[in-house]
């Protein structure tokens, strides 16, 4: 699983980096990204924080 922000579609409400912040974290833009080392699997998180970002902004 590769996690993807569109960064068009964020509005930086950081609720991916609450719910699985060993993958996401809230740059200095102000919007998501994806961590370098980030690993959804290991994580196990990473689809609740698609299922709960409020404008769809992560792809799986």
């Amino acid at each position: 699983m590769n996690p993807k922000v569109d960064h068009d579609l964020c509005i930086g409400c950081g609720v991916c980096s609450d719910v699985c912040p060993d993958v996401f974290e809230m740059g200095d833009d102000g919007l998501a990204h994806v961590k370098a080392d980030a690993n959804c699997e290991a994580a196990g998180c990473c689809q609740q924080a698609a299922d709960e970002c409020p404008t769809e902004a992560i792809s799986l």
